[in-house]
């Protein structure tokens, strides 16, 4: 369907020394490591990633973490870190890692997994960063997930923080693989080893996209799609000497691993970072860090994180008694639908502390493609195409249906080096404005998934990537509409699960992350939408008058009867990365490990 009806809009808005000494002990004083260095910039033209972190060791640069509250708790230059990797590397090949290796590290914020990383990196080995237990499932399911992800990358060992241990080392059991606590491992000898020298065709690592959960494929990237990707960053954001990054993105994730750990590495910008599970206590503990590094010009959040601080403001409380963020210049925005009705709101609540909507920058990306397929340029801000829903899904509006428009956020221009594609079902090329597949070519596209040829089959042809995406070209930027695998068809319409999950979040007392769309097929062969709402109400008339409720708004708006669902609280599932997941609500629903509440007719 070729977008012919439109309306835009924008928001306004080295040398390897003979022995690795120790860590250095903390200083009484504890300072950041500046914003500013006399060390001539270089953006990511690097052959390895060990390369990478040897330039910018020469520098005073380097990573800052902060306790829950954003106190500095430990700077860590980035010669610091080099110094601590090599020290990692002899370690790792005194117990036998060889070049190829995997090596699966549990990816907590802090120096120790930074050290790891590029300890694996140096030796030749290939880190895979696993993630941290969520709030979600508990340890049965964190411990599973584990050994799925395990028994797929096939390590040498896990390396897991010390508080994680019971949990980490019986997942390391289950997947008949070693284990062990970082704690310990620093502690061995470290023998000076011959470190094995690296190519730009190397494999850097592999990275589990945040929905690998049941069935995980290991992407692998190598050091120079990694370094074009990086590079790609720091053109598309037009980083300069002043600038200063802060995040709370978790490691494991490919926008946390890569944009905001090994990006700033690449291209010598100092970072501070706060624990992701500290930001989900005290997400204003952001905001405070960015305001009081007076240097901050850089951080990236989904949408969810933007949303979450924009409800935590009080309508009567001064943002700008406690907050200073017009140094703000690029505040980045990916990894999840990007909703202009949030933006706004986050606008709204901190423009009166120097926010300028302006700083918005939208992004599309996905580790696939190592990171970042397209970026907003800078200053351009959020905006939106407000489509009619028929064009969205590829039908005719009825003569008695009003017009209703869903609003496409612009996700920028292809970064550097890269080509993005629009297809039809067959693969045919299709003209601007016209919706179909998202394909992408460039040369930080992935080598394939690990050891899964039938899987990077069915995604890559002849070096173009199906994103399994949908969306459309105009003057050269990319829209994206939403996933093609969550696309809901009924009578041969397509329906985007988005729109109906927005049609209940309008009603009071429920918000985003408490709805579910996805496809069912009725005992008569017919497939309908089923919506699972997460309830806060024990009393039966009040849930049964919620459900009526529900099912008249989402009539009103799509047009269809659907099945709703109440089930309890928090019982959603999550990605690793915090996005709902469709896919394993509708596996757990149909399975019955969902139990709706049992509501009367």
């Amino acid at each position: 369907m070729t977008i012919d009806t439109f309306q835009t809009t924008a928001t306004n808005g080295l040398v390897k020394p003979a022995v690795a000494p120790s860590a250095d002990p903390m200083p009484a004083q504890r300072t950041a490591t500046p914003t500013a260095d006399t060390l001539p910039r270089r953006f990511a033209d690097f052959t390895t990633l060990g390369e990478a972190l040897d330039y910018a060791a020469t520098g005073q640069r380097g990573l800052n973490f902060h306790d829950a509250r954003g106190t500095l708790s430990q700077p860590y230059p980035y010669a610091t870190l080099r110094r601590d990797a090599l020290a990692m590397a002899d370690r790792l090949i005194a117990a036998g890692v060889a070049p190829a290796d995997r090596i699966a590290l549990v990816a907590e914020t802090g120096p120790e997994f930074a050290a790891l990383f590029f300890g694996v990196v140096y030796a030749g080995a290939w880190p895979v960063p696993l993630p941290l237990p969520t709030s979600f499932g508990g340890r049965d399911s964190y411990i599973e997930q584990l050994r799925v992800q395990l028994s797929s990358c096939d390590p040498k060992m896990l390396i897991f923080p010390p508080e994680l241990a019971q949990m980490a080392s019986e997942a390391a059991r289950l997947a008949g693989t070693h284990g062990i606590d970082w704690s310990e491992f620093a502690t061995r000898e470290a023998p000076a080893a011959t470190l094995p020298e690296a190519r730009p065709d190397d494999i850097a690592y592999l990275q589990y996209s945040s929905g690998s959960t049941r069935f995980p494929h290991g992407v692998v990237i190598t050091h120079e799609a990694l370094l074009n990707n990086l590079a790609a960053h720091s053109h598309g954001m037009e980083v300069c000497d002043t600038d200063r990054c802060v995040s709370w993105l978790p490691w494991y994730h490919d926008m946390g691993l890569v944009g905001c750990f090994l990006s700033p590495i690449a291209n010598q910008v100092s970072t501070d970072y706060l624990k992701t599970e500290d930001f989900a206590r005290r997400p204003l503990a952001w905001l405070d860090l960015i305001s009081r590094n007076t240097g901050t010009t850089l951080s990236y959040s989904p949408t969810f994180g933007y949303d979450i601080c924009a409800r935590r403001m009080s309508p009567q409380t001064k943002a700008s008694d406690r907050f200073d963020l017009s140094r703000w210049r690029v505040a980045g925005n990916g990894a999840d639908m990007i909703r202009p009705d949030v933006m706004q709101s986050f606008v709204d609540a901190f423009a009166d502390a120097g926010f300028q909507a302006s700083a918005f920058l939208p992004s599309y990306g996905l580790a696939e493609a190592t990171l970042a397929v397209s970026l907003m340029p800078p200053g351009e801000g959020i905006r939106v195409e407000l489509v009619e829903e028929t064009q969205l899904s590829g039908g005719a509006r009825g003569e008695d249906r009003p017009q209703r428009y869903r609003a496409i956020v612009n996700c920028g221009k292809p970064v550097r080096d890269m080509t993005i594609e629009i297809r039809e079902e067959d693969g045919t090329p299709l003209p601007e404005r016209a919706i179909g597949k998202v394909w992408c070519k460039g040369k930080s596209v992935m080598v394939g998934y690990f050891r899964d040829d039938a899987a990077t089959a069915a995604c890559m042809s002849d070096g173009w990537l199906d994103t399994g995406d949908m969306g459309y070209m105009s003057d050269g930027y990319i829209y994206i509409v939403g996933r093609a695998k969550d696309m809901i068809i009924v009578n041969g319409k397509n329906h985007w699960p988005q729109d109906i999950e927005w049609a209940v979040e309008q009603l009071p007392g429920f918000k985003a992350g408490d709805i579910a769309a996805f496809a069912i097929t009725t005992p008569g062969g017919e497939e309908t939408p089923a919506v699972l709402v997460q309830c806060r109400s024990s009393d039966e008339g009040e849930r049964l008058r919620l459900r009526d409720e529900i099912r008249e708004r989402v009539r009103s708006v799509t047009g269809m009867n659907c099945v709703i669902e109440l089930i309890p609280p928090r019982t959603l599932p999550r990605t690793s990365s915090g996005k709902l997941s469709r896919a394993k609500a509708r596996n757990l629903y149909l399975s019955g490990d969902i139990k709706p509440y049992d509501i009367a007719a």
